[in-house]
């Protein structure tokens, strides 16, 4: 018998977000992307979709051939159960194909896999199916990237003027329009101007002074004069997907000395690791660029442990796209970066009983080096 071999995606666009970007179309039911070989050597893109949304895959889905599950209806039927009915539908057309052997990615639900070994074709998971092409950013996702980044650059200015604008209460706190400024209302703030955007914020992160000694504490309480504020926004775009990722440092009234120190070492730590970044060279490298950067201005790795002692305590970042966290990690051990790679470049420094200290860009690998999607300043000052 000849062996014939197919690749399969399937699941619910909307949170398969590998089988999304294969087909930049997003819909919210059970959707199965068959790459099918033909005689001619080319892979014909089969798209299998809800009945209803086929007009509206054919004018935006990146395929060649929309069809829909009662297109190919096995001999006992189709279930009532959308995803179920999507599954035998998709191991029908395989049968008919003459398909002997399914390769899928690690994303492929259980229930596709099921039905497809039912026919008697085996199914086997390429483990890095997928994941070096995400990875490589084509143009259309690197635009909007960008448009993802400038809208969390509108956010973050408005949220670390209205820290460095704030009035002080007696006690220390700050106050806006007469009200107590806490990192809860910040954060609602932020995301009612995400919103307006549309972009959905997870939630943010604003750590007031001690509070910022743990990197991903997310911040509770009033905000006071004369402490560090991280804030650090990482939206999602309703439309595209795609995700933004800054991090910038406020501070209302007078700077401590070591916050002052801490910042410019970690502006300087963020423009070696930038310029580290081009492809070939690997995210421990990059890291490596971090640290020495650090080292050379008297701070070191590690987790805080004494007072008023600044570490840095995580890696230096790490690809973004589609997930605010995906590979690579620039950290050791990380991988060579290629052209296309969309990174956070993001030191800190961290000291309990003073808080922490950081800065992020976005950056892509571009084929000489790199290009930074951000123009936001990155001082400690926002009055």
């Amino acid at each position: 018998m000849t062996q014939r071999s197919a690749t399969v995606m399937a699941g619910l666009p909307t949170t398969n977000l590998s089988l999304y970007r294969a087909i930049r179309f997003k819909v919210g039911d059970p959707t199965a992307l068959l790459l099918l070989p033909r005689a001619d050597g080319r892979v014909e893109r089969v798209l299998m979709i809800r009945d209803i949304e086929m007009d509206r895959a054919r004018k935006h889905a990146k395929v060649d051939r929309v069809v829909c599950a009662a297109e190919f209806e096995p001999v006992e039927g189709l279930s009532g159960d959308r995803e179920t009915a999507t599954a035998q539908a998709v191991a029908e057309c395989l049968h008919r194909e003459g398909i002997t052997e399914v390769i899928a990615d690690r994303s492929l639900p259980l229930m596709f896999a099921h039905f497809i070994g039912l026919r008697g074709i085996r199914v086997s998971c390429a483990t890095e199916l997928g994941v070096m092409e995400r990875r490589a950013k084509d143009p259309q996702e690197l635009a909007w990237l960008r448009d993802a980044q400038r809208a969390t650059e509108r956010a973050m200015q408005i949220a670390c003027e209205t820290i460095a604008r704030a009035q002080v209460a007696s006690d220390g706190t700050l106050e806006r329009d007469g009200c107590a400024l806490t990192s809860e209302s910040l954060r609602t703030m932020i995301d009612v101007l995400l919103l307006a955007e549309g972009y959905d914020n997870p939630n943010s992160i604003v750590a007031c002074g001690a509070q910022g000694a743990d990197c991903h504490d997310h911040g509770h309480g009033a905000l006071r004069t004369e402490q560090p504020v991280i804030v650090d926004i990482f939206p999602r775009s309703k439309s595209t997907l795609y995700s933004g990722d800054m991090t910038r440092t406020v501070v209302h009234g007078a700077i401590d000395p070591l916050v002052v120190s801490m910042h410019a070492a970690v502006v300087a730590a963020k423009r070696a690791a930038i310029e580290a970044v081009k492809p070939g060279v690997t995210g421990q490298a990059v890291h490596e660029a971090t640290l020495a950067s650090l080292a050379l201005r008297g701070f070191h790795a590690g987790m805080p442990a004494v007072s008023r002692v600044p570490v840095m305590s995580h890696g230096t970042g790490h690809g973004i796209g589609l997930e605010v966290h995906e590979p690579p990690l620039l950290a050791m051990k990380a991988p060579a970066l290629v052209e296309g790679d969309v990174l956070t470049i993001e030191p800190g420094l961290y000291a309990l009983d003073v808080g922490g200290v950081r800065v992020e860009d976005m950056v892509a690998v571009t084929a000489t080096g790199f290009e930074n999607f951000n123009t936001l300043h990155e001082g400690l000052c926002w009055a």
